[in-house]
């Protein structure tokens, strides 16, 4: 018996020591977490919805992205990828689980906030509405062969997100595009009164503006909106910076123009946040532009544009809500230049 009682004392020592050891152990990269999500993810569907969610990793579909509603003359869903809708609960935790890996815990409140902002906007659009609103309406693809040694990308997407990542050898290559929207930006009315999914691209853009001396002001705004966002294609095709530069901000607006990136920067995992960090703070403050367009006033329309050598911002909030509330509609995105997707390594 007495031996019995050491042997199991010493497993119990045994497992302690290995569950501090554990507990010890820095958490896996970033690209390892998201090969074994994505795998989970593949294993948990059948084989018909395999075929939906799994393409190969040159598939034209992989780079043919979109954040804007995605539907056909009879309003059914052209997006490709396995829907949420059509997952049992256990493969929408792994698609879940998978997105998971792409943001931050903040960034994954933002993205599931905006998924839920669908109902509200159900509600408010009626039955008669133009576009199909549904929560259950993102896509979940894979392209390639997740693992930690060769080329493979996925994409979780739907209306007003799309969250692309690209890996090779295990490495993250590409967090771009990765574009977020919010409509309503500010709810107006409701049970969910005052709620703001994207607060942090316009309050600090908007504290930078109000701080431009009228000589940078001339300089930083723009006669005409930025245009929309180019979807569905692997470059931004930006065109050339303008606007007034960081080297001609004071610090303190520096440092707000580095708050804004960080809103943006924020919604990836940490690792992948401080990589895009470093790519901004590198930039010569000669080459780094902040534009903007038309009034930060309530109610009124606006766009912005954050540029530096490699890396591009763009904000427009120009668009009526669903409840015709003017300039109450967000789109925003962080790209890389010349191109995402791992084009610009």
């Amino acid at each position: 018996m007495k031996r019995l009682r050491s042997v199991a004392l010493a497993a119990i020592v045994a497992v302690g020591f290995a569950a501090v050891a554990l507990v010890g152990q820095p958490p896996a990269p970033t690209g390892a977490r998201m090969a074994d999500a994505a795998k989970s993810f593949l294993a948990a569907l059948t084989p018909e919805l395999t075929q939906k969610a799994k393409f190969s990793y040159d598939d034209k579909h992989r780079m043919a992205w979109f954040f804007t509603p995605q539907q056909d003359k009879q309003k059914q869903a052209t997006r490709v990828g396995a829907r949420l809708e059509e997952l049992s609960s256990d493969q929408k935790v792994a698609a879940m689980a998978l997105l998971k890996t792409g943001l931050s815990a903040k960034g994954y409140e933002q993205a599931t906030t905006i998924i839920s902002l669908e109902s509200l906007l159900k509600d408010l659009e009626g039955p008669n509405g133009a576009m199909t609103r549904n929560p259950a309406w993102y896509f979940v693809s894979v392209f390639g062969d997740p693992s930690k040694t060769g080329k493979w990308s996925w994409r979780f997407e739907g209306h007003h997100m799309s969250v692309n990542y690209t890996l090779d050898k295990g490495e993250v290559v590409a967090a771009t595009p990765l574009t977020f929207g919010s409509n309503p930006a500010d709810v107006k009315d409701g049970p969910r009164k005052g709620l703001r999914t994207l607060a942090g691209v316009e309050d600090h853009a908007k504290a930078l503006i109000k701080s431009l001396t009228p000589e940078q002001d001339k300089v930083a705004k723009q006669a005409k909106h930025f245009p929309e966002i180019k979807e569905g294609s692997p470059t931004a095709d930006v065109g050339a910076p303008v606007g007034v530069t960081a080297a001609q901000l004071t610090p303190d607006q520096r440092k707000t123009l580095t708050s804004l990136l960080a809103a943006y920067t924020e919604r990836m995992p940490d690792d992948l946040a401080a990589a895009e960090t470093k790519r901004a703070a590198s930039t010569p403050p000669e080459k780094l532009y902040f534009g903007y367009s038309g009034s930060t006033e309530a109610g009124k329309g606006y766009t912005y544009r954050v540029q530096g050598t490699d890396f591009v911002v763009e904000f427009l909030n120009i668009q009526a809500d669903s409840a015709k509330n003017p300039a109450n509609h967000i789109h925003s995105t962080w790209r890389l230049l010349p191109g995402d997707f791992g084009l610009a390594k």
